[in-house]
């Protein structure tokens, strides 16, 4: 009586199978870790932008009011930069917008930036060329 052996091992087909499933496979699997990777990155620089804009706001934060309202009052407007913002040149510059605020709108105009309050003062600061940007109203005595 012959006995027929078990099969032991992968036939060739098996092999060659699994490595053309393995192969259509993997390429959609390294595609997504490649945008995960790239996320990553992208990811860091924008949480390096907010902590540089939160930190330039901080400083205006800490200054005295008196000072900032005195850069406030040599730009003139809203739209004009204030002696706080970096130099020109270098990109990615930190812009710093200074203004007096009319918080209670007795002009009743809807205009923020006219018939201003004396106490009360909206700082804006951006990075230059992004959508980088955070703005607050910071009072008198605060």
């Amino acid at each position: 009586m012959i006995r027929w052996r078990a099969q032991t091992g992968l036939t060739l087909v098996e092999v060659l199978v699994t490595i053309v499933l393995l192969s259509v496979l993997l390429v959609p699997a390294i595609q997504a870790l490649r945008t995960g990777v790239t996320g990553t990155g992208i990811h860091a620089d924008v949480a390096a932008a907010h902590y540089r804009v939160t930190s330039r706001l901080e400083e205006l934060l800490a200054e005295p009011f008196s000072e900032l309202v005195d850069a406030a009052m040599a730009a003139g407007a809203p739209t004009v930069l204030s002696s706080y913002s970096d130099a020109a040149g270098p990109p990615g510059r930190m812009l710093v917008y200074l203004s007096l605020y009319d918080g209670d709108n007795a002009d009743a105009d809807g205009n923020p930036f006219t018939g201003v309050d004396p106490d009360l003062l909206w700082i804006r600061v951006d990075i230059e060329g992004s959508v980088h940007t955070l703005q607050t109203i910071r009072a008198s005595g605060y």
